[in-house]
């Protein structure tokens, strides 16, 4: 299989919740990065709300969206990461 051949499928909104992202994030840097690369570009601390809640916070479009993102982008950079990529 080459990289031309590799995809990648992300969820959309009304996937997202309290507690996402928080295992990768634990388990590896490069997600972890990611989630401070986030913080920083938005001036907030994201992840927080993505670990803490509350709910309604975490389903508001404003943070939604750039949840979704970041846990997907994560998620690309431990199989970039475990693949040598």
């Amino acid at each position: 299989m080459t990289n031309s051949s590799i995809a990648f499928l992300f969820p959309g909104q009304g996937s997202q919740a309290v507690g996402m992202g928080g295992a990768l994030a634990a388990s590896h840097a490069a997600a972890k990065q990611v989630f401070e690369e986030v913080n920083d570009a938005l001036g907030e601390n994201l992840f927080a709300i993505m670990q803490d809640g509350p709910d309604d916070a975490i389903r508001m479009t404003r943070n939604a969206q750039p949840a979704l993102f970041a846990t997907s982008m994560a998620a690309v950079r431990v199989i970039e990461a475990e693949l040598g990529a």
